[in-house]
């Protein structure tokens, strides 16, 4: 996501700036509002915004012991967090089951795929989550639900012999529950464009007086940008929207416009869509969003992906060791590699530690392909304890030794104990970014229980 970069690149560039304070932040405000302009977020809100942030650059003081460079990033991340929603952390937990979630929206903004994503979201929570499908104009809509509801191993319930989804959805409710499902996610059918189709909306209408859903979520594909807001406004006009879902924001520049257009509809976005994998979504929350977007990570994110995965009690206790001393062990490496084996790239992991996306992370040397992974498993499960614990001891011979008990080679131990000593590298800036982040106020590595 191309906004993702340049805002990086404008705080890290900021940071490490010689020039002085006032032509900082002039440069600084110039190069925010072309990124914010590119991706699509409207242009009285990027006017709005930064005359705010260079007000409150001007007038405020920063406390004690923090400069004014610092202090100034401080300012940006609390305005950008105010246009997303400020201090709004959405609740996903219903205060009573079971309870019925409906799902609207256009074709083609991945309302189904997100269906099951939230399914398994609750399904982690401890709900008993049930899918339902009442598309029947998509003829793919049944078997795509019914494979994903498969695949998170959770109820599924539709009808391929009716054609008539308010009756489907009526008759679908009420068996979830009687199964003792508490969360119903009802998939309906998408609109095929912005102009049409008032049959689908008065279907839409029906469909909610059948079922009285507890709450309409509405799933809007990021890539819409600033038409987010119209879209909104009509959907909630047909019925009351009650949450919004942003889906594909990894992939589109527009995702800012997105967000901001809908932030200015006062809806709640619950949801955002990080990736097309089902685990790839999170609760939207603007400061953590914020964080992540200037570079500042955000690690409780990631102890939640982590918390999902094996050994995550094991790799959660080392991961914050390890950014509390500024140094990773091989044991923490081994558990990482089988852990992006599921997260995904780790340049997409590091991106939630704070201080680390500030850098210039190179793909090419974060990318590790399955059969590198697979082979630095190999040696690091052929060396000793004591090796593990120093690889600086690592010499020829006993390189040698290790490629010989994993069936690799001199090279691909050497490859590995570079990769370690380039994680390190990155990893040993964290400490201090963390104080200073602290000093701000801005505790985003603060790990919840």
């Amino acid at each position: 996501m191309q906004i993702l970069e340049s805002l990086r690149k404008i705080v890290a560039d900021f940071l490490k700036g010689k020039e002085s304070y006032e032509i900082a932040v002039d440069n600084f405000i110039k190069e925010l509002q072309k990124t914010l302009l590119r991706a699509d977020v409207n242009v009285k809100l990027v006017q709005q915004l930064t005359n705010n942030i260079r007000e409150k650059a001007i007038k405020s003081k920063p406390p004690p012991y923090i400069s004014k460079h610092e202090w100034f990033i401080k300012i940006v991340y609390d305005e950008l967090s105010n246009i997303f929603g400020g201090d709004v952390k959405p609740s996903i937990f219903p205060q009573e089951t079971p309870y019925v979630i409906m799902l609207v929206g256009i074709q083609g903004s991945g309302k189904t795929t997100t269906a099951a994503k939230i399914a398994y979201i609750y399904k982690r929570y401890g709900y008993k989550p049930c899918l339902v499908c009442a598309d029947t104009y998509r003829p793919a809509a049944y078997e795509q639900l019914l494979q994903l509801s498969k695949s998170i191993d959770v109820e599924f319930c539709g009808d391929t012999n009716s054609r008539n989804a308010i009756e489907i959805a009526k008759k679908c409710v009420d068996m979830c529950i009687k199964n003792g499902s508490n969360i119903i996610i009802v998939d309906t059918a998408g609109r095929h464009g912005y102009n049409e189709e008032e049959a689908l909306l008065n279907e839409m209408r029906e469909i909610a007086n059948s079922i009285t859903p507890d709450e309409i979520m509405l799933i809007l594909d990021a890539s819409i940008g600033q038409k987010a807001y119209d879209l909104a406004l009509r959907f909630h006009q047909a019925t009351p929207i009650g949450s919004i879902a942003i889906t594909k924001l990894d992939g589109t520049a527009k995702g800012g416009g997105a967000l901001s257009a809908v932030a200015a509809t006062k809806a709640i976005i619950k949801f955002i869509g990080t990736g097309e994998k089902i685990p790839e979504i999170e609760v939207f929350e603007p400061r953590r969003f914020v964080g992540r977007l200037l570079g500042l990570g955000d690690l409780p994110s990631l102890i939640e992906k982590l918390k999902a995965l094996e050994h995550s009690n094991i790799l959660e206790k080392r991961l914050s060791r390890g950014i509390i001393t500024g140094k990773i062990t091989l044991v923490d490496l081994y558990l990482q590699i089988q852990t992006i084996k599921k997260l995904g790239p780790l340049s997409k992991v590091l991106q939630l530690i704070p201080g680390l996306s500030l850098l210039p992370l190179d793909d090419k040397q974060m990318k590790i392909g399955e059969e590198k992974m697979d082979k630095w498993l190999a040696i690091i499960n052929s060396m000793t304890y004591e090796e593990l614990r120093n690889p600086n001891i690592l010499d020829k011979s006993r390189m040698l030794r290790i490629a010989l008990g994993s069936g690799t080679t001199i090279d691909d131990v050497k490859d590995l104990i570079k990769y370690y000593e380039f994680i390190n590298s990155f990893i040993k800036t964290v400490k201090r970014r963390h104080g200073i982040l602290k000093k701000l106020g801005i505790d985003l590595s603060k790990i919840e229980e």
